[in-house]
């Protein structure tokens, strides 16, 4: 009885701990501790969200026939239908389908990730010049990409040096 007793006083710790996906390591030239959610697989790309002590990026792997450049943007469409975010490509010149947006890592979490983790994404559509290339999100996909930017979030800023 007294084993079960215990489990009781457990059980509100177990039901509001997060599973949160992400994995520490250090960056192999500087050797600074980073986060990373490693890739999460989406419809026709892949995602990865990585935080180090200035930036948080996110870095889509389209597909290697895929150019983009510094004037290629990302609109994220958000499922309610009447919410969008338009950011624009931080990454280098390339046509291998890798497209990168960051976000300053701050104390209090940016805005955009703010949106990112608390709302769900329906859709991302990347552009560069005409080219449109659109990546609809399934709900499983949706609840991978909430959850990991939630997460980042709210561990990101553990990365910053105390002064």
């Amino acid at each position: 009885m007294k084993y079960l007793f215990s489990l009781f006083l457990f059980l509100p710790i177990i039901l509001f701990a997060q599973d949160c996906p992400l994995k520490k390591e250090k960056d192999q030239f500087s050797q600074q501790e980073r986060l990373t959610t490693g890739f999460i697989q989406l419809t026709n790309c892949r995602l990865s969200m990585t935080a180090d002590s200035k930036e948080i990026d996110f870095f889509f792997s389209v597909g290697g026939d895929k150019c983009f450049d510094d004037a290629s943007t990302l609109t994220v469409m958000f499922d309610d239908n009447h919410t969008k975010l338009n950011l624009r490509n931080t990454g280098s010149m390339n046509c291998e389908g890798l497209f990168h947006f960051t976000v300053r890592n701050t104390a209090t979490p940016n805005y955009n990730l703010q949106r990112l983790a608390t709302k769900k994404v329906k859709a991302f559509v990347l552009t560069n010049a005409k080219v449109v290339t659109s990546i609809l999100l399934n709900a499983d996909q949706q609840q991978q990409v909430q959850t990991a930017a939630d997460c980042m979030s709210k561990q990101a800023n553990t990365l910053i040096p105390k002064t």
